[in-house]
């Protein structure tokens, strides 16, 4: 038997050749180019409110205008550019401090975009738990 699928976009995909039994449930988060984009503005917005020395504040602002730029790529962003840069990211904020002492404000956004990169993202979650 041939499957011939084209583009798909789920939380959760199964495709399947012969008998699958999924006991429980499936769960899966999808996460929009345009809810990445709103985590950005979040993000923004936390790290305005964050208190960080000059250098810190410039080289975070730096990545964050990196992943927001490789976010309006066309025809579509290059994940694996936005997940370099988020790393960074995360590692600069939670080297300064920043992710412990703005707590959600910061947390949510890095992690909503880590959610965006998939497995990509799993580096920054890891950094965040």
């Amino acid at each position: 038997m041939t499957f011939n699928i084209g583009s798909q976009n789920a939380g959760v995909v199964n495709n399947v050749a012969g008998n699958q039994r999924i006991e429980g449930g499936q769960y899966g988060t999808l996460v929009t180019t345009e809810d990445a984009l709103h985590a950005v503005s979040d993000l923004r917005a936390a790290l305005d409110r964050v208190t960080l020395d000059q250098n810190t504040a410039v080289v975070a602002n730096e990545h964050v205008d990196e992943i927001e730029s490789e976010l309006h790529s066309e025809p579509e962003p290059d994940r694996a550019r936005v997940a370099q840069a988020l790393e960074r990211l995360t590692r600069l904020l939670t080297a300064a401090g920043a992710v412990a002492t703005a707590g959600a404000a910061l947390l949510g956004p890095l992690q909503a975009l880590a959610g965006w990169l998939g497995g990509l993202g799993a580096p920054v979650l890891a950094l965040l738990a």
